[in-house]
């Protein structure tokens, strides 16, 4: 049997662009504050008071991950988590004044790396780059219980 062409496979693809995007971000925007929690900082910006699992939902994280990511946060004093008054069960987050500062630092610093990360493409083939991640990531949203494998079947 002969080794498949990994070029062709957008798992392996993904991996290494994960990877590639890994580095830079440790180099050029942070080592303390990961993309995700940036991801998290970011959505708490736009929308100060969300709950926990909604801010989750828009980040694409789940529960247990989103649950050690506000921890994190917390810890350093980036984000306050207080229960919500209509509904006790629920923790609204709010971003701390250096929660602000924070994000606004990293804003700079990941506008800098997303163009060198970008940079072998053309202002036409960023978006349609964009666009065709997007729409592979939206729909692969809808693959949290894929059908089983082929040989699984009875």
């Amino acid at each position: 049997m002969a080794a498949v062409d990994l070029s062709a496979h957008p798992g392996h693809l993904a991996r290494r662009l994960q990877q590639a995007h890994y580095l830079l971000w440790n180099v050029m925007v942070s080592e303390e504050i990961t993309s995700p929690q940036f991801a998290v900082l970011n959505t708490l910006v736009d929308e100060p008071g969300l709950d926990q699992r909604t801010v989750g939902e828009r980040v694409g994280l789940d529960r247990s991950t989103m649950s050690e990511v506000i921890s994190r946060l917390g810890r350093r004093g980036l984000l306050d988590k207080v229960r919500d008054p209509q509904d006790g069960r629920r923790f609204l987050l709010r971003l701390t004044d250096e929660g602000v500062r924070t994000h606004r630092k990293l804003t700079v610093r990941t506008a800098r790396m997303n163009q060198l990360f970008l940079a072998p493409l053309s202002a036409e083939e960023q978006a349609l780059f964009f666009d065709l991640i997007r729409r592979v990531a939206d729909a692969a949203e809808g693959l949290r219980n894929p059908p089983e494998p082929l040989g699984a079947q009875r």
